[in-house]
């Protein structure tokens, strides 16, 4: 239990830091630094739903999407290679989206973390892209890697949950 807990406030630290940076005005140096609305003007080509589907990959399905109810959310887990150009701080970018009933809920902050196979763990925020928020992983071919997402919704209920992903 307190181990959870740990994990949850550390979670939750980590989020409040990265939502409070901000990018210096007028500044663009073309790299993503995690920022909630670094790359508004790329969102119409990095839209998820205009995404090529038949080049992602992982094992012979060539799409990783899971879904999971987290706290009465419905809570999508979208995993695919980054193309050249669309690298976004690793080799796979983890994808989430969360609804309730048919509603996008996309007024909120969230933070993404892996657990690699080999016991090793990294965190970040993730950046909202059209209904979608997004993060880059290197994600290495075999193994089982933990994907997990903490997120805030607009009432401040923060909510926890994840799959697995890999082998």
């Amino acid at each position: 239990m307190k181990l959870k807990q740990l994990l949850i406030a550390s979670s939750v630290s980590a989020l409040m830091a990265s939502t409070s940076l901000q990018a210096a005005p007028g500044k663009d140096d073309g790299h993503s630094h995690g920022h909630a609305n670094h790359g508004q003007a790329k969102a119409a080509e990095m839209n998820h739903d205009t995404m090529n589907h038949d080049s992602m990959g992982h094992g012979a399905s060539k799409m990783f999407l899971e879904k999971r109810d987290i706290d009465g959310y419905t809570v999508s887990f979208h995993v695919m290679e980054a193309n050249a150009g669309m690298q976004h701080g690793g080799s796979h970018n983890l994808m989430v989206k969360v609804e309730q009933g048919a509603n996008v809920i996309g007024d909120l902050k969230a933070n993404s973390k892996v657990i690699y196979p080999d016991g090793a763990d990294e965190s970040k925020p993730l950046m909202k892209m059209g209904d979608w928020f997004m993060a880059g992983y290197d994600l290495k071919p075999g193994g089982k890697h933990q994907l997990m997402v903490l997120f805030m919704t607009p009432d401040g209920k923060k909510h926890f949950g994840g799959v697995y992903y890999g082998e």
